[in-house]
């Protein structure tokens, strides 16, 4: 069975690939250039899927700058550093790439079809202190009948099916589901920043080392601050 996994090179995206790998797929990855605030974690994606030994990976490139309205894609709005669990869970953070998710299954789709693949492994999860609207089972089930109804292999009968196998885990969960699988950690980046060190202090930082220290672990990744 052939499936495309999106990998960014984060701790969920690599646990995922691992999960497909671990699911008995044939692992294609496709991951985006889509001028992000730093190169750093498509370096980790590179690595994650030569560790991997995916039979193909992908990288695509265009520019989110355009019209920026994200953290990640303007450099003229600020990364939010240091806040506590209940300051991110407040709203949708500036982090948030408007309508990302959307267009890289919309990719990963195209991808998938023209290969012949069954599945798309995709690494969002609902329970993330973020809140992304696009990481939301319910918006996963409506691209799913995108995915039934703009392909000719969901037409025929044969839709490709949207796999989310993190979407209702905690990170602790997801941290241990990736040792179970045996995902490399010290390959994976998930500082928003993409310094040489991980800043530890972004949201995606300070999630991170939140579960590996509930769990009793530490993070094998380098940061700045801790």
């Amino acid at each position: 069975m052939k499936a495309v996994i999106l990998l960014s090179g984060g701790l969920d995206s690599s646990t995922v690939l691992y999960q497909a790998k671990a699911d008995g797929c044939e692992c294609y990855a496709i991951s985006f250039d889509y001028q992000q605030r730093h190169r750093r974690e498509l370096n980790s994606a590179l690595m994650v899927a030569k560790t991997a030994g995916v039979i193909q990976h992908q990288v695509v490139n265009f520019d989110l700058r355009q019209w920026g309205g994200s953290a990640l894609t303007d450099h003229k709005i600020d990364l939010p550093e240091a806040r506590s669990l209940d300051e991110m869970a407040d709203n949708i953070p500036v982090t948030y790439v408007p309508a990302r998710n959307t267009i890289f299954l919309s990719f990963a789709l195209g991808y998938a079809e023209a290969i012949a693949a069954q599945k798309v492994y995709i690494g969002v999860n609902a329970l993330d202190y973020s809140g992304y609207p696009d990481c939301r089972p319910d918006y996963i089930q409506s691209m799913q009948d995108v995915f039934r109804l703009g392909t000719k292999q969901g037409r025929e009968g044969q839709p490709i099916e949207i796999v989310a196998p993190l979407i209702n885990l905690k990170k602790t969960e997801i941290i241990q589901l990736g040792n179970q699988l045996g995902v490399p950690w010290d390959l994976t980046w998930s500082c928003y920043a993409g310094n040489d060190l991980a800043c530890g202090v972004c949201d995606s930082c300070q999630l991170r080392l939140a579960a590996f220290a509930e769990l009793g672990l530490k993070d094998p990744v380098p940061y700045l601050i801790i």
